[in-house]
């Protein structure tokens, strides 16, 4: 194709947020990897209810959901959890067994800093300052065999911590800017022919950009408000099913941090938790047949407290739940040592025990899905030799 029909076909998108080098390689594996990191702290018990336990209700009517069967009542797994039902999505992959909860897990940061929680559980050690990098893209350095360019893509403004590190990685974002034209387009192509790499930059941006914006209806906006999750979930599946595509996505969800109004069936908490789920359907649905090949991870940086605050929200917490979905994936059962919420079972009498580190739950997938060997996890997880992985999730 000659540049001016290049220009002149994607001149109806929107301009880029940033110009990032795409130049994808896959691993060979062909299997991958979804991180879905959620900001702000999800309150588990919210997500995945456990009606069954008899001190559940006494979260009080703002928090608590009614029993399945009930309006607005829990979605039943197992008789005794449940999910909410603003996870109706969630729930079908459940029956199909293609979706594992986890309850009652954490990091090992016990701290309740938004700032200090993230960094831990995104470089994969006990602390903040454990580690320089994340433990994803050290992951990513023990594939065999190893990328041979970027393998691993953030969807989002910045490249988070849980992939930076000595792998090359790759970053995209939509863009809520007005489109521009072909006739700019081409100026601006024009301005850089003097400058090799900023035009080999710009034109692997601009197909970056239209291959994440593929199969959209014409004239739709890459970004649209109270869709920014969907957007970043249709953008990863299409760069993971891409020829030479990459790997491993890492998609971000913020506002989780519910202080006040936090409301159970509808309310702030709902809003979101519907939100996460249409873009996981979006995922699967742009995946296509790559679904079979791929294993998501959801997780938050730590949970809510048991009970509500003044405000009828909930405050930092300790333990929360991770859902593990797709093809692979062993599912259609909850995995829990569940504490029990008595407030003596409770952690500082405040926070849901979490008896399960989500370290865990990344070495068991890290192992039986990208075939990382126990010296492998050690390097990925240091000074967690004391953390098993849990067998069978894929």
């Amino acid at each position: 194709m000659r540049r001016r029909e290049f220009l002149a076909a994607i001149g109806s998108l929107p301009i880029l947020t940033v110009l990032p080098g795409i130049t994808l390689a896959r691993t060979g594996s062909q299997r991958r990897l979804v991180l879905v990191l959620l900001r702000g702290a999800m309150d588990g018990l919210s997500a995945v209810p456990p009606y069954g336990d008899p001190n559940y209700q006494g979260r009080g009517s703002s928090l608590a959901l009614p029993k399945p069967g009930a309006s607005d009542g829990v979605l039943d797994l197992d008789g005794f959890f449940g999910l909410h039902p603003e996870l109706g999505g969630l729930y079908r992959h459940y029956g199909q067994r293609q979706l594992a909860v986890i309850h009652s897990v954490a990091s090992p940061y016990r701290d309740r800093s938004h700032f200090d929680g993230q960094d831990a559980l995104e470089n994969g050690t006990a602390t903040s300052t454990g580690a320089r990098n994340g433990w994803l893209n050290r992951a990513l350095g023990r594939i065999d065999p190893p990328p041979t360019d970027e393998a691993g893509i953030a969807l989002g403004q910045t490249v988070p911590l849980v992939l930076r590190g000595d792998v090359s990685v790759t970053s995209w974002a939509p863009s809520a800017l007005p489109q521009i034209g072909s006739d700019t387009l081409e100026r601006i192509a024009w301005m850089y022919d003097g400058d090799p790499l900023l035009a080999e930059r710009l034109q692997q941006a601009l197909a970056a950009d239209a291959l994440a914006d593929s199969g959209m209806d014409a004239g739709r906006p890459s970004f649209r408000r109270g869709q920014e999750f969907a957007t970043l979930a249709r953008a990863a599946g299409r760069f993971l099913t891409a020829d030479d595509g990459p790997d491993v996505a890492v998609l971000e969800s913020d506002g989780w941090d519910t202080h006040a109004n936090q409301g159970a069936g509808n309310g702030q908490l709902a809003k979101r938790l519907g939100e996460l789920d249409k873009g996981l359907a979006e995922l699967r649905s742009t995946l296509g047949d790559a679904w079979d090949t791929t294993v998501v991870v959801v997780v938050t940086e730590f949970g809510r407290t048991v009970a509500a605050n003044g405000s009828r929200g909930t405050d930092h917490g300790t333990g929360s739940c991770a859902f593990v979905l797709g093809g692979p994936v062993r599912g259609g059962r909850v995995i829990a040592d569940w504490p029990g919420l008595r407030e003596r079972d409770l952690y500082e009498g405040r926070d849901l025990m979490p008896t399960t580190d989500l370290r865990g739950v990344f070495k068991g997938v890290l192992r039986d899905h990208l075939g990382l060997s126990p010296s492998d996890l050690g390097a990925v997880f240091p000074g967690s030799g004391a953390v098993a992985p849990i067998d069978g999730l894929v």
